[in-house]
């Protein structure tokens, strides 16, 4: 049984990139609707007419909101309830990286994940008389392995990944998986900005490592990194990470106990 079909869908992040590419396939595959969330000036407007002429009409809205401002994504919310009167699958995908304006970047990446995911949590969670749901949130091959280029972004991946992982243990009550998408380099406007910057956090790096470092990794398509999300969705177990990365099939990874790492001191 498909856990697409004919599902609403909403997605932060949702007017470019992997977001505006996972809301396709999405429709794609049979999903009813998707709520694209994204800020005001992101073209969320286009994005959703995009999808309404392809697919069929009210099939995608857009509801502009700031992730990183918990009354917006509260009243986003709201409003997606209004339009299709249910929601079933919660897509985490707005992001920025930028540790030379950390402050904003956590709220965005963590503090957002953590609202949404909330809200998403009280919404179609069981226990709150919901019919439980599908969580996707997005963190990075840098919240498994960090990332010396950006080191304030990479502590907010592996947030991402301990946050979600700590909720799956909770699905016999929620009845909602908890899954995890952790993208290599993947060619998005975050990326791009993160190559233009001039200024990087803590005075560890200047514009040309970060540049070399950069052109060194494997870049892959938001397409591609959307496909794996779907994948995720269909197949991916409470709990499940999957990684996206190199233009490859995805894979999945287990996060190890730390006690099967003991190392003698």
């Amino acid at each position: 049984m498909s856990n697409i079909e004919g599902k609403v869908a909403l997605i932060t992040g949702g007017a470019n990139g992997i977001g505006f590419s996972t809301a396709r396939k999405l429709l794609r595959n049979g999903a009813k609707a998707v709520a694209l969330l994204d800020l005001s000036d992101s073209g969320g407007e286009s994005a959703a007419a995009d999808l309404n002429n392809e697919f069929v009409k009210d099939c995608a809205i857009f509801v502009a909101c700031d992730v990183s401002k918990s009354d917006e994504l509260k009243e986003a919310f709201k409003k997606v309830i209004e339009a299709y009167e249910t929601l079933d699958i919660v897509a985490n995908i707005a992001g920025i990286m930028d540790d030379a304006d950390w402050e904003i970047m956590v709220d965005v990446n963590y503090k957002g994940v953590v609202h949404s995911t909330v809200l998403a949590l009280h919404t179609m969670g069981k226990y709150k008389g919901g019919n439980g749901g599908i969580i996707v949130n997005m963190s990075s091959v840098a919240g498994l392995d960090g990332i010396p280029i950006a080191p304030i972004y990479g502590g907010t991946q592996y947030a991402i990944v301990g946050f979600t992982q700590s909720l799956a243990h909770y699905y016999d009550k929620t009845g909602i998986r908890m899954l995890t998408i952790c993208p290599g380099l993947t060619t998005t406007a975050m990326a791009a900005r993160f190559m233009a910057t001039k200024e990087h956090a803590m005075d560890l790096l200047d514009e040309e490592t970060a540049a070399l470092a950069m052109a060194h990794m494997q870049k892959q398509p938001p397409e591609h990194v959307a496909s794996a999300i779907i994948q995720l969705i269909e197949n991916g177990k409470n709990g499940a990470i999957f990684v996206s990365e190199n233009n490859q099939p995805p894979f999945a990874v287990e996060v190890p106990s730390y006690a099967t790492l003991k190392i003698p001191v």
